[in-house]
């Protein structure tokens, strides 16, 4: 896998796959491009777009946040403000 301060757009995509299984994510059965995280109090549905991870943050009270992130950003700051939550 290239360094975490690797741009993602310059990762394969078996890498990424590789790295979102590694964080705890697991991809949606009908829907290659969606992955599921859960957290202590959040959960999050991620996407990956055609220009970028589109995250569906979802919190224990209810709350409902979506965020975009293009994969000009690192893996170590996607991972940083992806996993953190919303």
């Amino acid at each position: 896998m290239p360094p975490a301060s690797t741009p993602l757009y310059s990762h394969p995509l078996p890498e990424i796959e590789a790295w979102l299984r590694d964080k705890g994510c697991q991809r949606d059965d009908n829907d290659i491009s969606q992955w599921r995280f859960s957290s202590t109090g959040w959960t999050a549905e991620l996407r990956l777009d055609v220009d970028s991870i589109v995250v569906y943050y979802a919190s224990s009270q209810g709350k409902a946040v979506q965020r975009s992130f293009k994969y000009s950003l690192s893996r170590a700051d996607l991972e940083q403000v992806i996993f953190s939550g919303p």
